[in-house]
């Protein structure tokens, strides 16, 4: 079922030449995903007099509300229902529109059934095995140590004989499942960090029922500003049509977790944007891509993390106001237009996401610094968005009520949750100096898509 939306109200017929969303001069750019990820992918485009058109299953998501959209409402985001979906409002539009993917699930599920979409959207995307082998972590480590890329040590634990090679690495470390699916389905948390052999063998054996590997990291010593990225479309032949790179002045949870705020990083880009070519042209990659990298604290050197393939980074919008617009690059490099021309703002500019930023705040007690004269842009309100604020308090207001409901409702043993409550974090932490107890997060990051209005 596809349920197809009234224009926003920055898209009247003056934006796109005449003509409703899909059918003026240009041609529509359709964006999969709901949350600031997509919303900031919208506004990139939309600002430029692009139609988007936002394909979710949750009509009640802020970013369904923007100016910048026409909602698309289908019934799910990932396998055939997404797929469905697509075809469905493709039948709707007289060409064939640029496709934007936001989540992992999107990626993998286009990437699987392309056969079926690739004669009805224009998207950049190399074979499937390609997209599949990034978007697993271990087979990410296993490509980037063959290869010689700056990686943490790490071991793949798929059951109980492979617990011998924790002896191989220092502590503290890290554990994730080989695949985020297992996070997103409420089958494993994102990310636990442990002190020790002992506990990296405890946590292994909590989590190993629910998930079929896992990749256990050595930590690399150095907080939430320590951690950078490099966001890049590769166009025909893997030539690199934009780049980007920033860093992190916040994540939640802490040091694992999505962005909470971020900057520019030009004193990183030169090396950063040349470690991030380096790997994807080794293994072959084209569209939308990055690479996120930490510096380690005691040595300086920086250390690829992981991938993103397929689909816009969850801080892409602060590539766009920097002057660095992704997505619209892609749209234009895609269709045969020219390339829209990088900007520098003359001031730095910070990026944050809405709700949990004040969480982190409250709970490390710090503020990032900014410096005199930023200008700080917010994912959840913007001046030529003003209604979306309105809509991002009722979500918050609703969501914290079922919250409430919840934990005043009686507990029932095995219906709670599928992950194991010694895996569960606990609830504000008491200093900065424990936020490691928060690395262990098995809160929801949405329904795959609301992790940014908690």
């Amino acid at each position: 079922m596809l349920r197809l939306g009234s224009l926003g109200r920055a898209n009247g017929s003056n934006a796109f030449g005449g003509g409703p969303v899909g059918f003026g001069w240009r041609r529509s750019a359709v964006v999969v995903g709901g949350d600031a990820n997509g919303l900031g992918v919208a506004r990139s485009l939309g600002r430029a007099g692009v139609p988007v058109i936002l394909v979710e299953d949750d009509p009640s998501l802020p970013a369904v509300h923007s100016r910048y959209v026409r909602p698309a409402i289908v019934d799910g985001l990932s396998g055939l229902a997404l797929v469905d979906g697509l075809l469905a409002l493709r039948a709707q539009l007289t060409e064939n529109p640029m496709l934007f993917l936001t989540y992992d699930y999107h990626v993998f599920t286009v990437s699987k059934y392309w056969d079926r979409l690739k004669g009805a959207f224009v998207m950049r995307l190399p074979e499937h095995r390609t997209v599949a082998a990034l978007l697993h972590k271990a087979e990410f480590q296993g490509i980037a140590e063959r290869h010689g890329f700056p990686v943490p040590r790490a071991v793949t634990v798929r059951g109980k004989t492979d617990l011998q090679q924790l002896d191989r690495l220092r502590y503290p470390a890290v554990i994730k499942p080989g695949s985020k699916d297992f996070f997103f389905n409420h089958q494993a948390p994102r990310a636990c960090r442990v002190s020790s052999r002992k506990e990296a063998e405890a946590t292994c054996l909590d989590i190993l029922p629910q998930v079929p590997d896992l990749i256990v990291q050595e930590w690399i010593e150095g907080d939430d500003r320590d951690i950078y990225f490099c966001l890049q479309y590769r166009g025909k032949g893997g030539a690199t049509i934009s780049s980007f790179t920033g860093r992190k002045l916040r994540s939640w949870p802490p040091q694992t977790g999505n962005t909470l705020s971020c900057t520019a990083a030009p004193e990183a880009t030169p090396q950063l944007q040349s470690l991030t070519t380096a790997f994807f042209d080794t293994v072959g990659f084209v569209g939308l891509c990055s690479l996120e990298f930490k510096r380690d604290r005691a040595s300086g050197e920086f250390v690829m993390v992981e991938p993103t393939v397929g689909r816009t980074d969850w801080q892409e919008e602060i590539a766009t106001v920097c002057g660095v617009n992704i997505p619209l690059a892609a749209y234009c490099h895609e269709l045969g237009l020219p390339l829209p021309t990088e900007e520098p703002p003359d001031v730095p500019v910070i990026w944050r996401a809405p709700s949990c930023y004040w969480r982190s705040v409250a709970i490390t007690r710090r503020l990032d610094p900014v410096p005199h004269g930023a200008k700080v842009v917010r994912a959840a309100w913007q001046a030529d968005d003003p209604m979306l604020l309105a809509f991002y308090c009722r979500h918050w207001l609703n969501r914290l009520g079922r919250r409430l409901m919840r934990r005043a409702a009686p507990r029932r043993t095995g219906e709670e949750h599928s992950i194991p409550e010694s895996m569960m974090c606990a609830e504000p932490v008491a200093s900065a100096e424990q936020d490691s107890s928060l690395a262990c997060s098995a809160s929801r990051q949405g329904s795959a898509h609301d992790n940014q209005y908690r």
